[in-house]
């Protein structure tokens, strides 16, 4: 369960808190509870069905996989919550109670199951206090954190989107959105391969210091953007950005630069297909944007991955998975874009709907798994199949019951509290400026 180049897997934002079968946001559900099972497949088949792995992987990475679907889906769905909300308070109340219950849930269970000895602490006990400051945000991997569990790695790159997006929400230059998709990915192929990892952990070599540095001006720039107005809100929020994306750019841990920006730069098309699917921007020219920053993105990974020395043999199966990942992974998008109005049946739904507590929950699943001596032998297939098969129903149940009891009402409790601020405070809306219609790109000074 090392992570790595091929440990790719995203976490899915924290779901609505209705799902319909036939509601115009279904497809989003189905296509989330798709990619959290290439995901549960991507962990899980390092111990069952690995004939079946190794065929897979001779081709493409689900992990990989996982990731591209899922920041997509982000990209489209969270800057469209923030502008429906036009509250920058109230988007950060949201965010807050849809992430950190489960989170910390998550967190809680896998500290537990290091202690009844059925998984592992990945590291986290060798320096604590370290440990806390860099999952304190959600920012972990690229604060030196060890990820725990190793899933919450992508929670990292959610919320570096998310400081991002506020900023340029509070600036009102937020519908630029495919001007930052092609400006991450063609930086993710022009610089990607250069920026150091973990820059300032490693050359200060003090993990503790730059961790609580960091939480400390991402914490003060947000506090500025959520109770603040006007300039200090801009300027709060630009703060917490230019951390964030300064954190991104040089100090990752195990993803290296080229994917971090190449993330970015999907969760912007997303936003892109977002903008052109509600008539802001013209499909004619966010088709186009969308296979571009694609192609940057294999380029970016075909390219500075031959950095890492790998074999002939080895560097060919790399970079056919990595192409095959990208492209399933936009062809899955645009699958679930074409049939965004059919009615899907209520189990693809719903596994959207627990696709945050399946994917957080999963790798402890695996660990107990791991940690059973009778289960982690090797068994004959038709065995394995079963214990996938149990695994995987098991893991569906726990999911479904921490929905049901943790996410869901703690959602619900979000918008009551996101209700009793606007009551007490005020309303928080960011005043329009400009067309709504996305500025086209041979136009740049368009606003």
């Amino acid at each position: 369960m090392a992570e790595g180049p091929s440990r790719q897997q995203a976490a899915p934002v924290a779901p609505r808190d209705v799902a319909g079968t036939g509601s115009r946001l279904a497809w989003l559900d189905v296509l989330r509870g798709v990619a959290a099972l290439a995901v549960v497949f991507d962990h899980l088949s390092d111990y069952v069905l690995q004939a079946v792995r190794h065929i897979v992987y001779q081709w493409f990475n689900p992990g990989n996989y996982g990731v591209f679907v899922f920041f997509m889906i982000s990209g489209y769905i969270v800057p469209a919550s923030l502008e429906r909300k036009g509250s920058v308070r109230t988007f950060w109340v949201s965010r807050l109670f849809r992430l950190y219950p489960l989170y910390l849930l998550a967190v809680g269970l896998a500290v537990f199951l290091a202690m009844v000895h059925l998984g592992g602490l990945r590291g986290e006990g060798s320096g604590p206090e370290t440990s806390i400051l860099s999952q304190l945000l959600m920012m972990s991997n690229v604060l030196d954190g060890k990820n725990l569990p190793l899933v919450v790695w992508s929670l990292s790159y959610e919320m570096v989107f998310y400081l991002l997006l506020t900023a340029l929400f509070a600036a009102r230059i937020h519908r630029r959105s495919s001007w930052y998709a092609l400006a991450f990915a063609a930086a993710a192929v022009a610089i990607g391969g250069f920026l150091p990892q973990a820059y300032f952990t490693h050359t200060l070599n003090a993990s503790r210091l730059v961790a609580l540095a960091a939480d400390a001006l991402v914490l003060a720039g947000l506090a500025l953007a959520v109770a603040r107005r006007g300039v200090p809100r801009m300027v709060g929020a630009a703060l917490a950005a230019l951390v964030a994306v300064t954190l991104l750019a040089f100090n990752g841990s195990w993803i290296w630069p080229w994917e971090a920006l190449s993330i970015l730069a999907l969760m912007f098309t997303g936003t892109v297909l977002y903008r052109a699917e509600q008539g802001q921007y013209p499909w004619n020219r966010a088709i186009p944007v969308a296979v571009a920053v694609f192609a940057m993105a294999i380029a970016a990974g075909i390219w500075h991955s031959r950095a890492w020395g790998m074999s002939a043999a080895a560097e060919g199966t790399w970079e056919r998975t990595w192409f095959l990942s990208l492209v399933l992974a936009g062809a899955t998008f645009a699958f679930g874009m074409a049939f965004r109005h059919l009615r899907w049946p209520r189990a693809a739904t719903w596994l959207g709907l627990i696709s945050y507590s399946l994917y957080l929950l999963h790798p402890l699943l695996v660990e107990v798994y791991y940690n059973v001596p009778w289960l982690a032998r090797h068994h004959p297939f038709a065995l394995q199949v079963l214990l996938a098969a149990t695994c995987l129903a098991v893991i569906i149940g726990i999911s479904s019951v921490t929905y049901l009891l943790v996410e869901r009402p703690m959602q619900d409790l979000g918008r009551r509290v996101a209700r009793w601020a606007d009551a007490t405070f005020g309303p928080d809306r960011v005043p329009a400026r400009g067309p709504v219609s996305e500025p086209i790109l041979a136009c740049p000074a368009t606003d």
